[in-house]
């Protein structure tokens, strides 16, 4: 029996329940972490989802932006919310889930963005993205995350030279400039160490990426991507997982589309 996990930024629930329906049906994932949902907990489309099968959530809104949210097939227990750097935002949910083998918990983050300019003395967006990293590298120090966690989510950072289109033409651009790939970098080898599940089963030296600019006139033919979607684990979950995927097609499922899609691991269940 497999099992799985799906990160996806969906860029409104609400706009593209439809296409979230079609993937699910399609790819049964047991649990869907999704950021930028851009509703309130009392707008998210519960229903929808406890028809398709999937009648545990636990949803961390805000009113047109961020907002993160989980979907599951199976219970969720412990659900809490964090906010990062003093800063009311819905951009983390946790809860405690089993797929078999013992519980773990899941933590969906959406990492902001940064604007345009790579300065935090001149961009406060900047200043807050790095700000949240930085608290991010505290907290996954505390015996919390010494096992038994797996993280995912928009992390708005292309931590390597092939997790975007031309490392060279990027280097200048938030998602990798050298502050931001160091930063997460550090978050993945410090403290008790993480494993990035998708570079575990694809290699460093492919091309991968999870998100395509709606600026791009052939997003496609051009393929100027960046991977900023990702699935982490602490060493015991990742010894557990058997596969990982970046489902590129999504991009193109619909002519509304997220500029993100849906990232899968897999693990041995029962």
């Amino acid at each position: 029996m497999t099992l799985s996990v799906v990160t996806w930024n969906i860029n409104s629930v609400r706009l593209r329940i439809g296409l979230v329906l079609d993937f699910i049906a399609q790819y049964r994932p047991d649990v869907l972490m999704l950021q930028e949902i851009k509703c309130t907990n009392d707008q998210f489309p519960r229903n929808a989802f406890v028809e398709a099968g999937y009648p545990h959530l636990a949803v961390h809104g805000q009113k047109g932006y961020h907002g993160v949210a989980i979907v599951s097939k199976y219970p969720l227990t412990d659900i809490s919310s964090r906010v990062f750097c003093e800063i009311p935002e819905s951009r983390h949910v946790s809860a405690l889930v089993d797929l078999g083998h013992g519980p773990f918990t899941l933590h969906n983050f959406y990492i902001p963005a940064g604007g345009d300019e790579p300065d935090p003395e001149v961009n406060p967006k900047f200043k807050h993205k790095l700000g949240f990293l930085n608290e991010l590298k505290a907290w996954f120090g505390e015996p919390l995350f010494e096992r038994g966690q797996l993280i995912a989510g928009d992390f708005n950072v292309a931590p390597h030279e092939n997790d975007v289109w031309s490392h060279k033409q990027l280097l200048k651009v938030v998602s990798h400039t050298p502050v931001e790939t160091e930063a997460l970098d550090a978050l993945l080898t410090g403290g008790h160490g993480w494993v990035d599940l998708v570079r575990r089963h694809v290699p460093y030296d492919q091309k991968l990426y999870s998100w395509w600019s709606y600026r791009g006139i052939d997003w496609e033919k051009s393929d100027r991507g960046r991977r900023l979607d990702h699935i982490w684990s602490t060493r015991d979950v990742a010894e557990r997982c058997i596969g990982a995927e970046i489902i590129k097609p999504a991009r193109g499922w619909s002519d509304k589309p997220s500029d993100h899609v849906p990232v899968i691991a897999r693990f041995a269940g029962v």
